[in-house]
Protein backbone atom coordinates (compact mmCIF):
# COMPACT_ATOMS: atom_id res chain seq x y z
CA UNK A 1 0.00 0.00 0.00
CA UNK A 2 1.64 3.27 -0.89
CA UNK A 3 2.16 5.83 1.51
CA UNK A 4 0.53 9.59 1.35
CA UNK A 5 2.93 11.85 3.30
CA UNK A 6 1.67 15.27 4.34
CA UNK A 7 3.59 18.75 4.53
CA UNK A 8 4.07 19.93 8.37
CA UNK A 9 0.90 21.30 9.60
CA UNK A 10 -0.77 19.73 7.36
CA UNK A 11 -2.41 17.18 9.31
CA UNK A 12 -4.40 19.25 11.67
CA UNK A 13 -7.83 19.33 9.97
CA UNK A 14 -7.28 15.30 9.76
CA UNK A 15 -6.98 15.32 13.68
CA UNK A 16 -10.62 17.24 13.42
CA UNK A 17 -11.79 14.38 11.19
CA UNK A 18 -12.49 16.44 8.10
CA UNK A 19 -12.69 13.73 5.57
CA UNK A 20 -10.74 15.92 2.31
CA UNK A 21 -7.06 16.07 1.98
CA UNK A 22 -6.09 18.91 -0.48
CA UNK A 23 -3.39 18.61 -3.39
CA UNK A 24 -1.56 21.30 -1.67
CA UNK A 25 -1.55 19.75 1.73
CA UNK A 26 0.81 16.28 -0.06
CA UNK A 27 4.08 16.64 0.50
CA UNK A 28 4.74 13.03 -1.67
CA UNK A 29 3.45 9.49 -2.19
CA UNK A 30 5.84 6.83 -1.64
CA UNK A 31 5.12 3.74 -3.63
CA UNK A 32 2.70 3.45 -6.03
CA UNK A 33 -1.39 4.05 -6.19
CA UNK A 34 -3.98 4.12 -9.39
CA UNK A 35 -6.91 6.33 -9.23
CA UNK A 36 -9.04 5.17 -6.46
CA UNK A 37 -6.49 3.08 -4.85
CA UNK A 38 -6.53 2.94 -0.88
CA UNK A 39 -3.24 4.47 0.85
CA UNK A 40 -1.96 4.78 4.07
CA UNK A 41 -1.99 8.58 5.22
CA UNK A 42 0.79 10.39 7.49
CA UNK A 43 1.91 13.36 9.05
CA UNK A 44 5.32 14.58 7.98
CA UNK A 45 6.67 13.31 11.69
CA UNK A 46 5.33 9.65 10.32
CA UNK A 47 2.28 9.41 12.85
CA UNK A 48 -0.28 7.14 11.02
CA UNK A 49 -3.68 9.21 10.66
CA UNK A 50 -5.69 6.77 8.86
CA UNK A 51 -6.60 5.54 5.33
CA UNK A 52 -7.61 7.14 2.30
CA UNK A 53 -8.62 6.96 -1.60
CA UNK A 54 -6.02 8.20 -3.60
CA UNK A 55 -7.40 10.78 -6.43
CA UNK A 56 -4.89 12.74 -8.50
CA UNK A 57 -6.63 14.20 -10.96
CA UNK A 58 -9.08 15.98 -7.96
CA UNK A 59 -7.63 19.12 -5.98
CA UNK A 60 -9.22 16.65 -3.26
CA UNK A 61 -6.33 14.88 -3.64
CA UNK A 62 -7.43 12.26 -1.37
CA UNK A 63 -10.80 11.29 0.83
CA UNK A 64 -9.99 9.53 4.33
CA UNK A 65 -12.78 6.30 4.37
CA UNK A 66 -10.75 5.35 7.77
CA UNK A 67 -9.00 7.35 10.72
CA UNK A 68 -8.25 4.27 11.98
CA UNK A 69 -4.53 3.36 10.32
CA UNK A 70 -5.32 0.01 11.16
CA UNK A 71 -8.77 -0.78 9.75
CA UNK A 72 -8.67 -2.31 6.64
CA UNK A 73 -10.86 -1.12 3.41
CA UNK A 74 -12.56 -3.98 1.95
CA UNK A 75 -16.11 -5.37 1.60
CA UNK A 76 -16.30 -5.81 5.03
CA UNK A 77 -15.74 -2.55 5.63
CA UNK A 78 -18.32 -1.14 3.09
CA UNK A 79 -20.73 -4.21 4.61
CA UNK A 80 -20.25 -2.28 8.11
CA UNK A 81 -20.64 1.47 6.67
CA UNK A 82 -23.54 1.07 5.43
CA UNK A 83 -25.50 -1.40 7.27
CA UNK A 84 -24.66 1.62 10.11
CA UNK A 85 -25.96 4.19 7.98
CA UNK A 86 -28.95 2.21 7.42
CA UNK A 87 -29.73 1.44 10.84
CA UNK A 88 -29.30 4.92 11.96
CA UNK A 89 -32.49 5.96 9.22
CA UNK A 90 -33.95 3.03 10.66
CA UNK A 91 -34.03 4.62 14.41
CA UNK A 92 -35.24 8.08 13.51
CA UNK A 93 -39.21 8.18 13.99
CA UNK A 94 -40.00 11.08 11.65
CA UNK A 95 -39.10 8.38 8.38
CA UNK A 96 -40.80 5.72 9.85
CA UNK A 97 -43.50 5.12 6.57
CA UNK A 98 -41.66 7.46 4.02
CA UNK A 99 -41.68 5.63 0.98
CA UNK A 100 -38.65 7.93 -0.16
CA UNK A 101 -35.82 7.79 2.32
CA UNK A 102 -31.75 8.61 1.87
CA UNK A 103 -30.03 6.20 3.19
CA UNK A 104 -26.15 6.97 2.34
CA UNK A 105 -25.19 10.82 2.72
CA UNK A 106 -21.57 10.60 1.28
CA UNK A 107 -18.90 12.39 4.02
CA UNK A 108 -21.74 12.27 6.80
CA UNK A 109 -21.70 8.76 6.67
CA UNK A 110 -18.01 7.76 6.66
CA UNK A 111 -18.43 6.85 2.49
CA UNK A 112 -17.17 9.91 0.85
CA UNK A 113 -18.48 9.79 -2.86
CA UNK A 114 -21.59 7.96 -1.91
CA UNK A 115 -24.90 8.72 -2.02
CA UNK A 116 -27.88 6.56 -1.90
CA UNK A 117 -31.52 6.91 -2.06
CA UNK A 118 -34.58 4.42 -1.79
CA UNK A 119 -37.84 4.81 -2.99
CA UNK A 120 -39.93 1.97 -1.87
CA UNK A 121 -38.35 -1.31 -2.77
CA UNK A 122 -36.41 0.70 -5.38
CA UNK A 123 -32.28 2.04 -4.61
CA UNK A 124 -30.82 4.15 -6.75
CA UNK A 125 -26.57 4.92 -6.06
CA UNK A 126 -24.74 7.57 -7.16
CA UNK A 127 -21.04 7.44 -6.76
CA UNK A 128 -19.10 10.88 -7.61
CA UNK A 129 -15.35 10.51 -6.75
CA UNK A 130 -12.97 7.71 -8.31
CA UNK A 131 -12.36 5.76 -4.60
CA UNK A 132 -16.20 5.15 -4.67
CA UNK A 133 -16.38 4.18 -8.51
CA UNK A 134 -13.47 1.79 -7.48
CA UNK A 135 -15.85 0.04 -4.75
CA UNK A 136 -18.97 0.11 -6.86
CA UNK A 137 -19.04 -3.61 -6.66
CA UNK A 138 -18.94 -3.75 -2.59
CA UNK A 139 -21.42 -0.94 -2.16
CA UNK A 140 -23.96 -2.56 -4.60
CA UNK A 141 -23.85 -5.77 -2.24
CA UNK A 142 -23.72 -4.06 0.92
CA UNK A 143 -26.86 -1.88 0.23
CA UNK A 144 -29.31 -5.26 -1.37
CA UNK A 145 -27.92 -6.86 2.54
CA UNK A 146 -28.73 -3.93 4.55
CA UNK A 147 -31.87 -3.38 2.61
CA UNK A 148 -33.18 -6.38 1.17
CA UNK A 149 -34.53 -4.37 -2.03
CA UNK A 150 -35.36 -6.00 -5.20
CA UNK A 151 -33.87 -3.37 -7.48
CA UNK A 152 -31.01 -1.06 -7.90
CA UNK A 153 -30.59 1.78 -10.30
CA UNK A 154 -26.96 3.55 -10.57
CA UNK A 155 -26.97 7.16 -11.46
CA UNK A 156 -23.16 8.13 -11.25
CA UNK A 157 -24.00 11.06 -13.83
CA UNK A 158 -23.12 14.33 -11.93
CA UNK A 159 -20.58 16.80 -13.60
CA UNK A 160 -18.56 16.46 -10.65
CA UNK A 161 -17.16 13.02 -11.64
CA UNK A 162 -15.38 14.83 -14.41
CA UNK A 163 -13.10 16.45 -11.73
CA UNK A 164 -11.88 13.05 -10.80
CA UNK A 165 -11.48 11.87 -14.37
CA UNK A 166 -14.56 9.71 -14.25
CA UNK A 167 -17.40 9.05 -17.26
CA UNK A 168 -21.08 9.26 -16.68
CA UNK A 169 -22.37 5.21 -15.34
CA UNK A 170 -26.07 4.89 -15.37
CA UNK A 171 -28.14 1.77 -15.52
CA UNK A 172 -30.25 -1.09 -13.74
CA UNK A 173 -27.38 -3.07 -11.88
CA UNK A 174 -30.08 -5.45 -10.02
CA UNK A 175 -33.80 -6.12 -10.98
CA UNK A 176 -35.57 -2.94 -12.82
CA UNK A 177 -38.11 -2.88 -15.91
CA UNK A 178 -37.77 -5.60 -18.88
CA UNK A 179 -36.14 -4.59 -22.37
CA UNK A 180 -38.09 -1.11 -23.89
CA UNK A 181 -39.99 -0.90 -20.54
CA UNK A 182 -40.01 2.62 -18.83
CA UNK A 183 -39.78 2.27 -15.12
CA UNK A 184 -43.30 3.24 -13.35
CA UNK A 185 -42.64 4.29 -10.06
CA UNK A 186 -44.09 6.42 -7.55
CA UNK A 187 -43.85 6.93 -3.63
CA UNK A 188 -46.13 7.82 -0.81
CA UNK A 189 -44.87 10.98 0.95
CA UNK A 190 -47.39 12.10 4.22
CA UNK A 191 -50.13 10.91 2.13
CA UNK A 192 -48.96 12.49 -1.31
CA UNK A 193 -48.83 10.33 -4.00
CA UNK A 194 -45.93 11.32 -6.48
CA UNK A 195 -44.18 10.07 -9.47
CA UNK A 196 -40.28 9.87 -9.34
CA UNK A 197 -38.12 9.45 -12.49
CA UNK A 198 -34.73 7.40 -11.12
CA UNK A 199 -33.68 7.51 -15.23
CA UNK A 200 -33.80 10.88 -16.31
CA UNK A 201 -35.28 13.39 -13.66
CA UNK A 202 -33.40 15.49 -11.46
CA UNK A 203 -30.59 14.58 -8.38
CA UNK A 204 -31.57 10.66 -8.02
CA UNK A 205 -35.31 11.13 -9.21
CA UNK A 206 -36.47 13.28 -6.48
CA UNK A 207 -35.82 15.93 -3.72
CA UNK A 208 -36.02 14.13 -0.65
CA UNK A 209 -33.84 16.84 0.94
CA UNK A 210 -37.18 19.05 1.08
CA UNK A 211 -39.61 16.37 2.84
CA UNK A 212 -40.01 17.98 5.91
CA UNK A 213 -40.15 21.66 4.35
CA UNK A 214 -43.11 20.37 2.03
CA UNK A 215 -44.50 19.19 5.25
CA UNK A 216 -44.08 22.66 6.98
CA UNK A 217 -45.92 24.02 3.68
CA UNK A 218 -48.87 22.13 4.21
CA UNK A 219 -48.99 22.96 8.09
CA UNK A 220 -48.71 27.01 6.51
CA UNK A 221 -51.22 26.79 3.35
CA UNK A 222 -54.73 26.46 5.10
CA UNK A 223 -56.96 29.41 3.46
CA UNK A 224 -53.63 30.66 1.70
CA UNK A 225 -52.99 31.61 -1.86
CA UNK A 226 -49.47 29.81 -2.69
CA UNK A 227 -46.98 30.63 -5.17
CA UNK A 228 -44.60 28.11 -5.96
CA UNK A 229 -41.34 29.25 -8.06
CA UNK A 230 -39.37 26.25 -9.53
CA UNK A 231 -42.02 24.35 -8.96
CA UNK A 232 -40.29 21.04 -10.76
CA UNK A 233 -42.81 18.38 -10.23
CA UNK A 234 -44.97 19.80 -7.72
CA UNK A 235 -44.23 18.49 -4.03
CA UNK A 236 -44.49 21.99 -2.33
CA UNK A 237 -47.61 22.48 -4.66
CA UNK A 238 -49.34 19.36 -3.69
CA UNK A 239 -48.61 19.78 0.10
CA UNK A 240 -50.22 23.16 -0.32
CA UNK A 241 -53.41 21.75 -1.66
CA UNK A 242 -53.04 19.22 1.00
CA UNK A 243 -53.63 21.69 3.55
CA UNK A 244 -56.39 23.48 2.51
CA UNK A 245 -54.60 26.56 -0.09
CA UNK A 246 -57.21 28.54 -1.66
CA UNK A 247 -55.11 28.65 -4.64
CA UNK A 248 -51.55 27.37 -5.79
CA UNK A 249 -49.78 29.02 -8.66
CA UNK A 250 -46.96 27.02 -9.95
CA UNK A 251 -44.37 28.08 -12.29
CA UNK A 252 -41.44 25.94 -13.73
CA UNK A 253 -39.20 27.07 -17.16
CA UNK A 254 -39.72 23.14 -17.76
CA UNK A 255 -42.80 21.31 -19.91
CA UNK A 256 -41.97 18.27 -18.90
CA UNK A 257 -41.61 18.60 -15.61
CA UNK A 258 -44.93 20.55 -15.61
CA UNK A 259 -46.21 17.67 -16.72
CA UNK A 260 -45.25 15.05 -14.52
CA UNK A 261 -46.55 17.93 -11.90
CA UNK A 262 -49.93 17.84 -13.40
CA UNK A 263 -49.92 14.02 -13.25
CA UNK A 264 -48.49 13.42 -9.66
CA UNK A 265 -51.96 16.03 -9.37
CA UNK A 266 -53.97 13.13 -11.14
CA UNK A 267 -52.73 10.62 -8.54
CA UNK A 268 -54.30 12.05 -5.76
CA UNK A 269 -58.00 12.89 -6.43
CA UNK A 270 -58.48 13.42 -2.65
CA UNK A 271 -56.79 17.14 -3.55
CA UNK A 272 -58.88 19.84 -5.64
CA UNK A 273 -57.47 20.09 -8.96
CA UNK A 274 -58.91 23.50 -9.61
CA UNK A 275 -57.12 25.67 -6.94
CA UNK A 276 -54.15 23.95 -8.83
CA UNK A 277 -52.38 26.11 -11.47
CA UNK A 278 -49.08 25.13 -13.48
CA UNK A 279 -47.34 27.97 -15.55
CA UNK A 280 -44.41 27.21 -17.72
CA UNK A 281 -42.34 30.53 -17.42
CA UNK A 282 -38.82 32.10 -16.89
CA UNK A 283 -39.15 33.22 -13.15
CA UNK A 284 -37.41 35.77 -12.82
CA UNK A 285 -39.68 37.52 -15.50
CA UNK A 286 -42.64 36.39 -14.16
CA UNK A 287 -42.53 37.80 -10.70
CA UNK A 288 -42.18 41.08 -12.64
CA UNK A 289 -45.08 40.34 -15.01
CA UNK A 290 -47.02 38.85 -11.96
CA UNK A 291 -46.12 42.25 -10.16
CA UNK A 292 -46.89 44.08 -12.62
CA UNK A 293 -50.52 43.01 -13.13
CA UNK A 294 -51.07 43.84 -9.22
CA UNK A 295 -50.87 40.15 -7.92
CA UNK A 296 -50.58 39.40 -4.01
CA UNK A 297 -49.76 36.05 -2.19
CA UNK A 298 -50.10 35.01 1.13
CA UNK A 299 -47.36 32.53 0.92
CA UNK A 300 -44.11 32.31 -1.49
CA UNK A 301 -42.14 29.47 -2.15
CA UNK A 302 -38.65 30.06 -3.55
CA UNK A 303 -36.69 26.81 -4.08
CA UNK A 304 -34.77 27.29 -7.05
CA UNK A 305 -31.43 25.41 -8.35
CA UNK A 306 -28.04 25.74 -7.17
CA UNK A 307 -26.69 29.28 -8.58
CA UNK A 308 -23.48 28.58 -7.02
CA UNK A 309 -21.64 25.32 -7.57
CA UNK A 310 -18.51 26.09 -5.86
CA UNK A 311 -17.08 29.61 -3.55
CA UNK A 312 -15.91 31.09 -6.94
CA UNK A 313 -19.91 31.83 -8.29
CA UNK A 314 -20.41 32.90 -5.60
CA UNK A 315 -20.68 36.39 -6.67
CA UNK A 316 -23.04 35.98 -9.68
CA UNK A 317 -25.09 33.37 -7.33
CA UNK A 318 -26.03 36.19 -4.41
CA UNK A 319 -27.53 38.28 -7.66
CA UNK A 320 -29.41 35.95 -9.10
CA UNK A 321 -30.97 34.72 -5.13
CA UNK A 322 -31.20 38.68 -4.52
CA UNK A 323 -33.25 39.20 -7.69
CA UNK A 324 -36.02 35.95 -6.87
CA UNK A 325 -36.05 37.59 -3.11
CA UNK A 326 -36.49 40.91 -3.83
CA UNK A 327 -39.74 39.99 -6.30
CA UNK A 328 -40.87 37.45 -4.22
CA UNK A 329 -41.27 40.45 -0.99
CA UNK A 330 -42.68 42.81 -3.29
CA UNK A 331 -45.58 40.09 -4.07
CA UNK A 332 -46.71 39.31 -0.75
CA UNK A 333 -50.19 40.93 0.96
CA UNK A 334 -49.54 41.65 4.09
CA UNK A 335 -48.77 39.55 7.20
CA UNK A 336 -47.37 37.23 4.02
CA UNK A 337 -44.57 34.63 4.18
CA UNK A 338 -41.70 33.89 2.31
CA UNK A 339 -40.21 30.27 2.29
CA UNK A 340 -36.68 30.92 0.47
CA UNK A 341 -34.01 28.50 0.02
CA UNK A 342 -31.03 28.39 -1.20
CA UNK A 343 -28.62 24.77 -2.17
CA UNK A 344 -25.69 26.10 -3.13
CA UNK A 345 -22.69 24.90 -1.56
CA UNK A 346 -20.63 28.14 -2.52
CA UNK A 347 -23.51 30.34 -0.34
CA UNK A 348 -22.58 30.50 3.11
CA UNK A 349 -25.54 30.35 5.12
CA UNK A 350 -24.52 33.78 6.54
CA UNK A 351 -23.95 35.17 3.06
CA UNK A 352 -27.48 33.58 2.01
CA UNK A 353 -29.02 35.41 5.39
CA UNK A 354 -27.55 38.88 4.13
CA UNK A 355 -29.09 38.59 0.44
CA UNK A 356 -32.69 38.13 2.02
CA UNK A 357 -32.15 40.70 4.19
CA UNK A 358 -31.07 43.14 1.34
CA UNK A 359 -34.24 41.95 -0.28
CA UNK A 360 -36.86 43.00 1.64
CA UNK A 361 -34.84 46.18 2.57
CA UNK A 362 -34.69 47.01 -1.20
CA UNK A 363 -38.45 45.92 -1.50
CA UNK A 364 -39.48 48.64 1.20
CA UNK A 365 -40.60 45.64 3.68
CA UNK A 366 -40.31 45.46 7.03
CA UNK A 367 -39.63 41.24 8.06
CA UNK A 368 -38.54 38.88 10.40
CA UNK A 369 -37.49 35.26 10.42
CA UNK A 370 -39.64 33.15 11.99
CA UNK A 371 -37.65 30.06 10.96
CA UNK A 372 -34.50 28.53 10.05
CA UNK A 373 -35.21 25.36 7.55
CA UNK A 374 -32.60 22.60 6.83
CA UNK A 375 -32.68 19.34 4.96
CA UNK A 376 -34.66 16.53 6.61
CA UNK A 377 -32.67 14.31 9.20
CA UNK A 378 -31.90 11.91 6.67
CA UNK A 379 -29.57 14.34 4.89
CA UNK A 380 -27.28 14.93 8.42
CA UNK A 381 -24.11 17.01 8.74
CA UNK A 382 -21.36 16.08 10.47
CA UNK A 383 -20.33 18.51 12.93
CA UNK A 384 -16.44 18.08 11.11
CA UNK A 385 -17.58 18.24 7.79
CA UNK A 386 -19.77 21.89 7.86
CA UNK A 387 -19.62 21.42 4.11
CA UNK A 388 -22.29 18.91 4.18
CA UNK A 389 -24.89 21.95 4.98
CA UNK A 390 -25.72 22.84 1.58
CA UNK A 391 -29.57 23.40 1.73
CA UNK A 392 -30.39 26.52 3.74
CA UNK A 393 -33.84 28.19 3.72
CA UNK A 394 -35.48 31.08 5.48
CA UNK A 395 -39.40 31.39 6.39
CA UNK A 396 -39.93 35.22 6.61
CA UNK A 397 -43.01 36.83 7.88
CA UNK A 398 -43.52 40.92 6.34
CA UNK A 399 -45.57 43.17 7.89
Amino acid sequence: MAKLILHPGKERSLLRRHPWIFAGAVERLVGRARAGDTVEVFAADERPLGRAAWSPQSQIRARMWSFDANETIDDAFFKRRVAAAVARRNGLPELQGQDGVRLLHGETDGLPGVVADRYGDTLVLQLTAVGADRWRRAIVGALLAATGCAHLYERSDADVRRLEGLQPEVGWRVGGPGEGETPALVINENGVRMHVDVVGGHKTGFYLDQRDNRWRVRALADGRSVLNCFCYTGGFSLQALAGGASRVLSIDSSGPALATAAANLALNPQLEAARAEWREADVFSELRQLKAAGERFDLIILDPPKFAPSAAHAERAARAYKDINLQGFRLLAPGGLLMSYSCSGGISAELFRKVVADAAIDAGRSARIVEHLAAAPDHPVGLAFPEGEYLKGLLCQVD
